[in-house]
């Protein structure tokens, strides 16, 4: 399990969710969509789900509604994982009580997460210095000037640090939370929750925030019926100017639809795709890596080894050991 699963009795991991005044409703909504449904069919328990809050009362993002009813901020004392307040009123400083409890969960080991303006959270409380972090774009000037020690990167949807991880904007809430149940769970287990939310399974967290999204000219220009007819031949040697045979423009017209409809290239998206396949196959109890790599389309055992490792941080025996149907 990631950080600070052994300072409590052995269970799901706990994620805790600090919410603050004038917390924003939609990032509530993400982590407990992610984190605290139960997926009966997974057949597991994937978290341990809490809210809590330094106050009894707590009236969210422009008194929409009024939180109560849940636990103080002593609940963010046992989570494995913590994720911090986020709000838009970023000049106005943090609860002291509420900066505390990111700090002693940051020393015990706990994993940390800010979901937009979260980022201002985590600076605030000093665990980000020194760091990589990101945040809405619309803050970014506002961020480097109050905390210029931190290693901002304003145009990505999420960036993972390790154990501090956070998210650009709203719906990018829910890149990071798929991420994190990737990591944690694996591949399989985050297209199970991602198919019951209706959202994207995978999109990397270095896409640019903003993307441009023109209306289309007349034939349909998306490019989903292409990602659909790719996704079904991942295991041939299928190249980028192959996609753009398929949907009958030039490499460098694709290469612009893509980054104006994804935020990527089209071979970065290929070999993501090529890579969330050749860990499915592992999952599922696929021990031969050079099976694994002829059927994903990556082709060698080293390649595999190189892309995986690029792409999840672990190599294709950890992530077997970790994720595999004999893991525990």
């Amino acid at each position: 399990m990631p950080q600070g699963s052994s300072h409590r009795d052995a269970g799901p991991h706990r994620v805790v969710v600090i919410v603050d005044a004038n917390s924003n409703p939609f990032e509530l909504g993400c982590a407990t969509e992610v984190f605290g449904l139960r997926r009966p069919e997974t057949g597991r328990d994937l978290y341990d789900f809490r809210l809590c809050s330094p106050e009894p009362r707590t009236l969210m993002r422009d008194g929409f509604f009024t939180l109560t009813g849940v636990a103080g901020l002593e609940a963010a004392d046992s989570a494995d994982t913590l994720i911090v307040p986020n709000r838009p009123d970023v000049d106005v400083p943090r609860r002291p009580a509420v900066l505390d409890t990111v700090r002693r969960a940051h020393a015990r080991g706990a994993r940390l997460i800010g979901f937009c303006s979260g980022a201002f959270t985590l600076a605030e409380a000093g665990v980000l210095d020194g760091r990589r972090a990101t945040a809405h774009w619309q803050w970014a000037e506002s961020f480097r000037a109050r905390f210029p020690s931190v290693r901002l990167e304003p145009d990505v949807l999420f960036v993972d640090d390790g154990d501090i991880l956070t998210a650009a904007g709203s719906a990018a809430a829910l890149d990071l939370g798929l991420h994190v149940v990737r990591r944690d769970h694996g591949a399989e287990i985050a297209n199970s929750v991602s198919r019951r939310l209706v959202f994207a399974a995978h999109r990397d967290g270095g896409q640019r925030q903003f993307v441009e999204r023109p209306v289309p000219d007349v034939p349909d220009e998306s490019l989903a019926p292409l990602l659909a007819w790719a996704q079904e031949r991942l295991g041939s040697p299928l190249a980028v100017a192959d996609l753009a045979a398929r949907a009958a423009v030039s490499p460098a017209t694709l290469h612009r639809r893509f980054r104006a409809q994804l935020g990527t290239t089209p071979l970065a998206w290929l070999t993501g795709e090529r890579v969330a396949l050749a860990c499915r196959l592992i999952e599922r109890g696929e021990a031969r890596f050079e099976v694994v790599a002829r059927t994903s389309g990556l082709g060698t055992a080293a390649h595999l080894r190189a892309l995986m490792k690029r792409e999840t941080g672990l190599s294709p025996s950890a992530y077997r050991r970790r994720f595999g149907p004999a893991a525990g």
